[in-house]
């Protein structure tokens, strides 16, 4: 299948796969699986995606980035997943700055995103899910009140993954009370946080070791005070601020899925004609064989929903529904493509040079995150079939 990998493509980012295959190639499974064992963080991998530009893909010409649409972005991280690679380590780099670019000054779109697309700023902490509220943002119970030329912000952070590897964090609080606002999705407001400038003392960080090494944290807030200038937008707007950045996430996050999901057939397909088993290769049975087809058909299905969402969003449409059936699709193709590459490869699965379990674990996650596949199914069935609301 790797052969045919660039001809599947059919988009016209030929340069940007080769380009992002062959830096990629620089950090095979062995580097991966020596950070797996430390929970470290691939600083240099992160440092090569962004000397390349990578990163900045989706940052206007104007303030250094390369300009280019989230079909590209896609591109960049499917090859990213599809090599083996972990692109989890830093994506939010690529979609995060898009609130300041949306919904930020002119002051502050000159003062930070140019030193983000050139990689002197690191802006890949997404501050938003609380220990108590979950996936209810609009239950969060961080404040930030308004002292002067200062916010002063309380309350803490879960699932703040990248925060020790992140200059700025995109933190979204309450500046007005629940029952105070005048609408339901009101009150809430979205700040710029220099972390540098309070970590150990105002920010506290603390590590959340996981199943896979994802560099996830709780991040406590105690009377932090932010700059007025840090607020983004108006205040009191900032539920519908990071809502339309969520769309871009999940188209992103969904071509990683299908990056993953290429990953296993290639990996599955690779083994089942080398292993023999019986005097022939085990990919001669049927019993191994349909799996992968399966395995294949469903990661193309979902690979056409990924490409008519991104497709849709640049051509500026309201595309809620589908980037989230992107999204759920291309997990569940990932997640299957998994199961069948373990179940494969046999014992060979579990064997940690093999790369398999190691990519197992991270696909995992995205049945989870950044959103879980019971919510997108919740949203379907409630704005596009027009069932009754459930939560």
């Amino acid at each position: 299948m790797s052969s045919k990998r660039t001809s599947e493509a059919s988009d016209d980012f030929a340069e940007i796969r080769d380009g992002v295959r062959a830096l990629c190639a620089k950090f095979p499974g062995e580097y991966w699986r020596a950070l797996d064992r430390e929970r470290a963080y691939p600083t240099e991998f992160v440092a090569a995606l962004t000397e390349a530009g990578y990163l900045a893909a989706l940052i206007p010409e104007e303030y250094g980035g390369s300009g280019l649409g989230i079909r590209a972005a896609a591109a960049i991280l499917e090859e990213v997943q599809a090599s083996g690679c972990n692109g989890a380590a830093c994506h939010a780099q690529m979609y995060t700055m898009g609130t300041i670019l949306r919904h930020g000054s002119d002051e502050q779109k000159a003062t930070y995103l140019p030193d983000i697309a050139a990689g002197g700023l690191r802006l890949q902490a997404f501050g938003v899910t609380e220990p108590t509220s979950g996936t209810d943002t609009l239950s969060l119970r961080t404040t930030a009140r308004r002292e002067g030329d200062h916010y002063v912000i309380n309350g803490q952070k879960i699932w703040t993954s990248r925060a020790e590897h992140s200059d700025l964090m995109l933190l979204l609080a309450r500046t007005t009370p629940k029952e105070q606002a005048k609408k339901r999705t009101e009150g809430l407001s979205v700040f710029l946080v220099d972390m540098r400038l309070a970590q150990g003392t105002s920010i506290s960080i603390n590590p959340i070791r996981t199943m896979m090494n994802h560099a996830t944290t709780q991040v406590f807030f105690d009377d932090l005070r932010v700059p007025a200038e840090n607020l983004i937008g108006e205040e009191g707007q900032g539920f519908r601020y990071i809502l339309s950045g969520m769309n871009a996430e999940r188209i992103l996050i969904a071509a990683e899925c299908i990056g993953d999901a290429k990953w296993f057939i290639n990996k599955a397909s690779v083994y089942a004609k080398e292993r023999s088993l019986f005097g022939r290769p085990i990919g001669q049975n049927q019993g191994v064989q349909f799996p992968i087809a399966r395995a294949y058909a469903q990661m193309r299905a979902a690979e056409l929903m990924v490409r008519e969402a991104a497709r849709l969003y640049e051509a500026g449409k309201d595309i809620g529904a589908e980037a989230n059936m992107a999204k759920l699709l291309a997990a569940d193709a990932s997640w299957a493509a998994a199961d069948m590459c373990v179940q494969t490869h046999g014992g060979f699965g579990f064997a940690e040079e093999y790369d398999v379990e190691r990519k197992f674990r991270e696909t995992r996650l995205y049945q989870v995150a950044p959103i879980s596949t019971n919510m997108i199914l919740s949203y379907l069935a409630e704005h596009v079939i027009g069932l009754p609301r459930s939560y």
